[in-house]
């Protein structure tokens, strides 16, 4: 039986945990709701502690301080999410509490773990009750009683994780969006998880193979009781900020994005601070922030398409669904194009068809993405830097994707400018106002701007199961059209459900109306698509082009 924790052992047992978490994400994915059912607590824990595994696999850290050290660095950066920063918080606290240590006996690791639980609290700007926090800190709580009492270091894992155990059953009347949905928390979950695994890793039981997602324990939440309309703050922003000086006083940047936004928390170490927010504004957060230091990395994602994702029976996309060839060619690096011309452009977009228009629009090269596959900033970094130009233009045509492409802007020696397209309609109508021979990149980003308010984008897809959502009730084959990203009209008929967009276009005294039709709709039904279009406005423009985008029937744009 182990009684010192040593380097090794500690290693171990985040591999452990690590294990467990992993073979449990899909269940813990099933039970998130809070604050936004998107459905990926386990998948960014997970991630979160894998980043920490890889790492630790490259080392073989003798002290205990040494494994902690290395483990709460690599948490920092690979965290992923409300619940990644926050289970990173605690293994900072965790590593500050078992620093100069060669080994930790059961007493010194479970004061570690309150160390964990107090620096996860005091970089939660609001604490919420009922959350994984909760459940950390009654956790440690009764392991340093436990530890008091003489337990061993076994007793004393067993103990804490007994309590979180208790504590994660309650956490559904804690919570009252946890009670709304009927489940436990998601990240409280994931931590005990994690406890677990830690605690086979002492016992020396072998590290268990991952072979598959376990089935959930609770049932999944009911999605369908929660409204678009109480998601707050859209944006859930996540960036990292290399420090200018050791010694920086957080707090004013602290106060200022409570004032924007909530569920803040901000991880720290000597070098570096991690920021997650949720905001309207997140570039304003992201501009403050760089007072502090260099902006390093950043992402964000619009949880109300995710809610609506999820409310229309399809998995909420994010930026970690990216397929696993993205990294593959990372290592590798790439080349920078030789800058032939002053000006060069880059679109994002999903589809061959759509692909061939923006590059007969000017385009100098594409990358695949867009909602259902959001690139990495690796992978459009790649795209820009193969535009032989000295300025690229970005066009996201996205809204998930705009600040994965901000995020070029001092990464390669070109001059990188981020056109916040968030739909191809946008993208398109921009390039068609660019003005090649332009004297300025102000001026040409000044144009590309300034059309966007004109375009109104619709899009038809369809619903993976029953649910009721934003009044709509929406059966499992329904057509589903979104208009500016929000729920326009269901219905069975997808030719009822063109008429209504038609009649829409008319309303809006459309000009120009484009159908760019998807990869499973055959040119006769688009143009027929078109006809319906041409008679609700018979003065208007109407084109039909093949998109070959996936996921949507149709991409629609009217001017």
């Amino acid at each position: 039986m182990n009684e010192q924790i040593t380097g090794a052992l500690f290693k171990e047992m985040i591999l452990h945990g690590a294990a467990a978490i992993t073979a449990q994400k899909q269940a813990i994915n099933d039970l998130n709701v809070f604050p936004v059912p998107d459905g990926d607590t386990g998948t960014n824990m997970s991630m979160t502690i894998a980043a920490a595994v890889a790492e630790l696999r490259k080392t073989t850290p003798a002290a205990v301080d040494q494994a902690a050290s290395i483990t709460a660095s690599a948490l920092l950066r690979g965290a992923r999410g409300n619940s990644g920063v926050i289970l990173s918080l605690l293994f900072r606290g965790l590593s500050k509490g078992l620093k100069g240590k060669e080994t930790a006996g059961s007493a010194e690791f479970a004061a570690a773990m309150q160390e964990g639980v107090s620096a996860a609290y005091k970089a939660v700007m609001k604490p919420a009750e009922g959350t994984v926090l909760t459940v950390s800190r009654l956790a440690a709580k009764q392991a340093v009683d436990a530890a008091a009492g003489g337990q061993s270091l076994e007793a004393v894992l067993e103990a804490a994780i007994e309590e979180g155990r208790q504590t994660l059953d309650q956490t559904t009347e804690m919570n009252p969006v946890l009670k709304k949905a009927g489940v436990v928390d998601a990240g409280g979950k994931g931590y005990l998880l994690i406890l677990e695994g830690m605690l086979a890793a002492v016992r020396g039981e072998p590290l268990p193979e991952v072979d598959g997602d376990a089935a959930p324990e609770k049932t999944k939440a009911d999605f369908e009781v929660f409204a678009g309309e109480e998601i707050t703050f859209a944006f859930d922003t996540v960036f990292i900020v290399r420090k200018s000086r050791v010694e920086v006083d957080l707090e004013p940047l602290r106060s200022y994005l409570n004032s924007i936004g909530d569920s803040l928390v901000i991880g720290e170490d000597d070098e570096a601070f991690k920021v997650h927010v949720h905001t309207n504004i997140p570039g304003s957060a992201l501009t403050e922030a760089q007072r502090y230091g260099t902006l390093e990395l950043a992402k964000i994602e619009n949880m109300r398409t995710q809610y609506e994702d999820v409310a229309a029976g399809k998995k909420a996309q994010s930026v970690d669904d990216l397929e696993m060839e993205e990294t593959e060619g990372e290592s590798e690096g790439h080349t920078v194009a030789a800058p032939e011309k002053k000006y060069g452009f880059l679109a994002v977009c999903a589809g061959d068809g759509l692909a061939n228009v923006f590059q007969d629009l000017g385009v100098d090269a594409v990358v695949s993405g867009g909602q259902t596959m959001n690139p990495s900033t690796e992978s459009i970094l790649e795209g820009v830097d193969k535009v032989p130009a000295e300025t690229v233009f970005i066009l996201p045509n996205n809204g998930n994707i705009i600040m994965a492409a901000q995020q070029c802007v001092g990464l390669t020696e070109k001059n990188v400018v981020v056109i916040p397209t968030k739909t191809v309609p946008q993208g398109i109508t921009a390039m068609m106002n660019v003005d090649f021979d332009a004297g300025s990149s102000q001026d040409i980003t000044d144009a590309m701007n300034e059309c966007l308010a004109s375009v109104t984008t619709a899009q038809i897809t369809y619903a993976a199961r029953d649910s009721d959502f934003d009044g709509f009730a929406i059966k499992e084959g329904d057509y589903l059209a979104l208009e500016e990203g929000k729920l326009f009209g269901t219905d069975g008929s997808l030719p009822a459900l063109l008429e209504k967009l038609a009649a829409d276009a008319a309303d809006r005294q459309a000009s120009f109306i484009s159908l760019y039709f998807g990869e499973d709709v055959a040119e006769d039904e688009a143009q027929k698509a078109g006809e319906v279009f041409q008679n609700a406005c018979p003065d208007a423009e109407v084109m039909v082009l093949a998109g070959g985008q996936p996921v949507y029937y149709y991409i629609i744009s009217m001017e």
